[in-house]
């Protein structure tokens, strides 16, 4: 039998062309098509907002439409955490993708690592520009422009509300005055500091290319102590009760709740000497905070009013979260570093139309080690490498959190000698059960049934139906630190002012707890 050379020629041209449309459908981007565009993404953080302080959470009083209508326009992430509740290691975790004892930001102020990669600079390398406004706050005072941003403004240390400081009660430390740092250049604050900050986001937005993506982190001050809300919020909320239960030192006692939680009530972070003021008050400061966080949302709205007016709203993922929780009472305690919920639990809200339907109340566990990967893969920028977190945005997009039914996070605080109360903690978070392991202290641990008490007041450590799932998460949270290199501790030479005050009129020294003595 012959075969026509011409027919022959044609077959092959035909194979080899397939063959090379198949190769090249491989290497398309992971979007969509090859024509969808690279979404902009919108970051904004807020400092120190707790989980339960949002309208859409069921707040009694506390009005919040803009963070409600991103809860009704796209995912409310309903069981999201940080891995360390305090400001740096946080932020350093949400840049990075990776635990504390891994980017070892573990206290405010210390530098990070500049051999650390930022999540930025890998969208930087997919053709984003990129722009950082606000609190910075890693290394004390330091606000120089940092690798993975193309524009720059924020400020020392805390900074401050109000330029000529008014309204604040007691002066908080790294407070500055002198302005903001823009792409390396001083400027004077001008006006109150969440919608200055709103302001410098608009400009850039105005001014950016229009050709290219944007990532835009807005990182507030807000809600940081002192909370001095602006002068048009002033007052809202004067006449609104506390709705947080404050726990009497015997309830404390009968919960089994460890010697240092109880002897830290009668601390800079306790009810009892709250930021060592005589006559301090968790109801006059949360009245602040709320009344602080009002201006946040108008922010919120401005500039997701702003998407919307250059039509880009469509095209853009708008994320908003708070750094950590923070504590008015609960436990007896205020301001964070605990691993109890109201310390390092938080809201954590993405919209993505198109993307990720609208409404959904997403119940799979998140991190804050899962910000970076999580935007990376919505924007098919590069992997970083060395990362703790994972990627959860095909699980919200899917609004199904079935793959994340059996995660657990490790959480860890490490003891600071400015603020020597709350002891070194790892826990592990995810379960019904969540189990601290206080280290370098001679005092119980902590075990917990978030289902039926989800206010952690019953200690079950030393209940013997509980010794097999205490055992079993203790292995849990070795396992976890070994996998992800943290059997080391950071240590870092001290920096800052101390805080080891106590009132000598307020509640006593807490007893040892009573199993660590014999009746022989």
């Amino acid at each position: 039998m012959q075969i026509d050379v011409t027919t022959a020629q044609s077959r092959i041209r035909f194979v080899v062309g397939l063959f090379l449309l198949c190769a090249a459908a491989s290497s398309v981007p992971s979007r969509a098509a090859a024509d969808d565009p690279q979404p902009n993404i919108l970051f904004i953080l807020c400092d120190d907002h707790r989980f339960d302080c949002l309208g859409v959470a069921g707040h009694p009083f506390l009005e919040t439409p803009h963070l409600d209508t991103m809860a009704r326009d796209g995912a409310m992430l309903r069981r999201a955490y940080v891995t360390t509740s305090l400001c740096s290691p946080s932020r350093a975790s949400i840049l990075t993708g990776q635990y504390a004892h891994n980017h070892r930001v573990v206290d405010n102020y210390h530098a990070v690592d500049p051999n650390l990669v930022f999540f930025p600079e890998s969208l930087q390398n997919a053709g984003y520009q990129t722009a950082f406004i606000g609190k910075w706050h890693m290394g004390g005072d330091i606000d120089d422009p940092q690798r993975g941003f193309d524009h720059w403004v924020s400020f020392r240390g805390q900074g401050t509300y109000w330029p000529d400081g008014h309204g604040t009660t007691r002066e908080v430390p790294q407070t500055t005055y002198d302005g903001f740092n823009v792409n390396g250049k001083r400027v004077p604050q001008r006006g109150y500091i969440t919608d200055e900050l709103t302001e410098y986001s608009l400009d850039w937005l105005n001014g950016r290319d229009p050709d290219k993506p944007f990532f835009l982190y807005v990182s507030h001050k807000a809600v940081h102590a002192d909370f001095v809300p602006a002068d048009r919020h002033r007052g809202r909320y004067d006449n609104e009760p506390l709705p947080i239960e404050i726990p009497t030192t015997e309830a404390m006692e009968a919960g089994d709740k460890p010697m240092w939680v109880r002897n830290q009530r009668n601390s800079r972070h306790g009810v009892d000497f709250g930021y060592n003021l005589p006559g301090f008050s968790p109801e006059v400061y949360y009245r602040r905070y709320c009344e602080s966080l009002l201006a946040v949302d108008d922010s919120v709205g401005k500039l997701r009013e702003f998407l919307e007016q250059q039509k880009l709203d469509q095209n853009t993922i708008v994320v908003y979260m708070g750094d950590n929780g923070f504590q008015f009472g609960d436990h007896g305690l205020i301001d964070k570093r605990t691993a109890y919920e109201a310390s390092a639990k938080v809201p954590l809200l993405v919209v993505a139309p198109g993307k990720i339907p609208a409404g959904v109340r997403f119940d799979g566990l998140v991190g804050n080690i899962d910000i970076a990967p999580t935007l990376l893969e919505a924007a098919d920028a590069p992997d970083l490498e060395n990362i703790n977190g994972q990627s959860v945005w095909q699980s919200i997009c899917s609004g199904d959190s079935s793959a994340l039914k059996d995660r657990t996070l490790l959480y860890e605080y490490y003891w600071e000698r400015n603020y020597p109360h709350t002891p070194t903690l790892h826990a592990v978070i995810g379960g019904q059960f969540k189990y601290i392991r206080c280290h370098g202290l001679w005092d119980r641990d902590e075990l917990y049934d978030l289902e039926s008490d989800p206010g952690e007041m019953q200690n079950l450590i030393h209940d013997s139906r509980y010794a097999d799932r205490v055992e079993s998460l203790n292995q849990q949270l070795w396992q976890l630190l070994k996998n992800s290199t943290g059997m080391e501790m950071p240590l870092l030479e001290d920096h800052g002012p101390r805080f080891p005050r106590r009132d000598a009129n307020q509640s006593p020294q807490a007893a040892f707890p009573k199993e660590y003595f014999s009746d022989q």
